[in-house]
């Protein structure tokens, strides 16, 4: 009976397999194949809740923003629900309060006052935008038929306190080219972690959408228009993780490729520690190599394009004369020697060349050429020309700029002659916001940081032809920062270092998008910090009023330098 029993269980599993169609082609995925197919039940608030409890509870039920927040909706009437837009959620400050109005409350109904302070808010391409000042919202409560209260009128989206925030979302960072496709320059998101087995799907489509919008005219993708997923992007039974497309443009150069999946390997490498596997259609989108690492795809990348080359190890401007870093030696040359009684200066990325602003009875102008040879006077006088930087290039700097006066921005850049000439840049947008006194580009070229005012902002580089612009300006951390920073300098392509006139917080490391900020130690510095170096790779040098010092990472303890320099040098590293 036994053996009757197994012979008829495997005829009926040889005819369920032979049903299982063998030819079938398959079909991208969309959203809608996303969808839960049951909704759950949220919990329903508390009994005989206070509105000003009920109005504090529905805040802290954003944290779960599952089923469209169905646990923060269940705190309202079914009209308010309704109504209630859930998109781009609001950052709060966590210590937000609800308070009574002026208004007497009623037997039905009462008005809660919600205030605090914002963060900032989520962009619709889930990009972080800081945001400053205080809120007063009225938000309104009724009883219902069984006695309690629930909100009528809630605040117009998602409040969501900041501790709430930074517990159900994650930073992401995506990767785009620069118009030139010789370097990825990352673009920080956030999506939501529940459920965590998804966040890659989510880092696909944000991917595929292409470049935020503060970035949106400065970056480019290497995947097409009209890119979409061809199913969703999760671990492979090997442990690969999968990222599938379909639609990613026709006529698909070996190059192209090779910049796909540079580009989606980028975006995958703070999210997995898996390889990498992309696909388009299902299959593999480069014949000699399946899998990848980040280190394979450094190079379509462009990071040896941005790495500083370990010989230069940084100089100093002291006394109108550029010194090394590694002795305090004056540098080989004129701009060594002290000739052009130097302000301040540049070395371009490869470290052949050097820029440099030297003061002129009244004037200053400004000097640019190779390292230790004579230096070409530019013809862009001036009252005050800001610390100039090196844009980005594929070999020798052939662009540097300078803000002037604190009014305007130019663009010097070498034509085939050898010749320098000062071009405009337009700052349209950031004119409103006061006097230039510091510009650092990028070591990519795709931002710029600015200090304007004493305040620090961000800003995207727009090149249309010979067009220049400065755009969607944003500011960083007004809120601790306020009107005192000195000096700015990119320690990676989305990371600030920024000196300060605070006791409290002397040097911070900030983050492009201005939601995080850390600050470094304390230990051992006087302020205003008045210069500041960074790089990749590099310790982080400041001069304050008694001298040099130097830390590789935040804890660290600053150590004093063997180079003595008066509280007025500078410091710089390349770029």
């Amino acid at each position: 009976m036994k053996r009757l029993s197994l012979l008829v269980l495997v005829l009926v599993t040889l005819t369920g397999c032979a049903a299982i169609p063998t030819n079938t082609q398959p079909k991208p995925i969309g959203s809608k194949d996303n969808k839960a197919s049951n909704t759950p039940v949220a919990p329903e608030p508390r009994q005989n809740i206070d509105p000003f409890m009920l109005v504090r509870d529905f805040l802290n039920a954003t944290a779960n923003p599952d089923s469209d927040y169905a646990a923060a909706r269940a705190f309202m009437t079914p009209e308010a629900n309704k109504n209630w837009d859930t998109k781009n959620p609001t950052i709060i400050e966590t210590g937000f309060s609800t308070v009574p109005t002026s208004q007497a409350p009623q037997d039905k109904t009462q008005t809660v006052l919600l205030q605090g302070s914002y963060v900032g808010r989520l962009g619709s391409d889930n990009a972080f935008v800081p945001q400053l000042g205080e809120f007063r919202i009225p938000v309104k409560v009724e009883r219902t038929s069984d006695n309690q209260w629930r909100i009528s009128e809630p605040p117009l989206g998602v409040y969501m306190p900041q501790n709430l925030f930074n517990t159900t979302y994650r930073r992401v960072t995506l990767y785009f080219y620069n118009p030139e496709f010789t370097v990825l320059v990352p673009d920080p998101r956030y999506v939501v972690i529940p459920p965590a087995t998804s966040i890659p799907t989510r880092v696909t489509e944000l991917l595929i959408a292409g470049p935020g919008d503060a970035v949106r005219d400065t970056l480019v993708s290497a995947l097409g228009t009209e890119t979409e997923k061809f199913s969703d992007t999760k671990e492979s039974d090997d442990g690969a993780l999968e990222v599938n497309l379909t639609n990613v443009g026709k006529d698909l150069t070996p190059e192209k490729r090779k910049q796909i999946v540079a580009q989606v390997v980028k975006s995958y490498s703070g999210i997995t520690s898996s390889r990498v596997r992309v696909l388009v259609d299902g299959q593999q989108i480069l014949p000699d190599q399946r899998d990848y690492r980040p280190s394979d795809v450094s190079a379509t990348a462009g990071e040896p394009l941005l790495a500083l080359n370990a010989n230069l190890q940084g100089m100093l401007v002291t006394d109108g004369s550029i010194r090394s870093l590694t002795d305090g030696n004056p540098i080989k040359g004129p701009a060594g020697a002290g000739a052009y009684g130097a302000v301040s200066a540049a070395q371009s990325l490869d470290g052949s060349r050097l820029a440099v602003v030297s003061r002129v009875g009244g004037e200053m102008r400004l000097r640019v050429g190779e390292l230790e040879q004579d230096l070409s006077e530019v013809d862009q006088r001036a009252t005050t020309l800001s610390r100039p930087t090196w844009q980005l290039s594929t070999g020798q700097g052939t662009e540097v700029w300078t803000a002037v006066d604190g009014t305007s921005v130019a663009r010097v850049t070498r034509s085939d002659n050898g010749s320098w000439t000062a071009k405009g840049v337009n700052i349209t947008d950031i004119v409103p916001f006061g006097s230039i006194s510091e510009l650092r580009l990028s070591r990519d070229g795709t931002r710029a940081a600015l200090v304007i005012a004493g305040k620090l902002y961000i800003a995207s580089v727009v090149r249309n032809n010979q067009d220049v612009s400065l755009r969607s300006p944003r500011q960083l951390q007004p809120s601790i920062l306020a009107a005192s920073v000195q000096s700015i300098d990119w320690l990676s392509q989305d990371v600030l270092v920024v000196s300060s006139s605070l006791p409290a917080w002397p040097v911070t490391k900030v983050y492009t998008d201005g939601y995080k900020m850390d600050r470094y130690s304390q230990s051992n510095l006087t302020v205003p910090v008045s210069s500041v170096a960074a790089a990749a790779a590099r310790q982080v040098q400041v001069v304050d009023p008694s001298g040099l010092w130097s830390a590789s990472d935040i804890t660290d303890v600053w150590k004093s330098s063997s180079i003595r320099v008066p509280s007025g040098a500078l410091v710089f590293y390349p770029g």
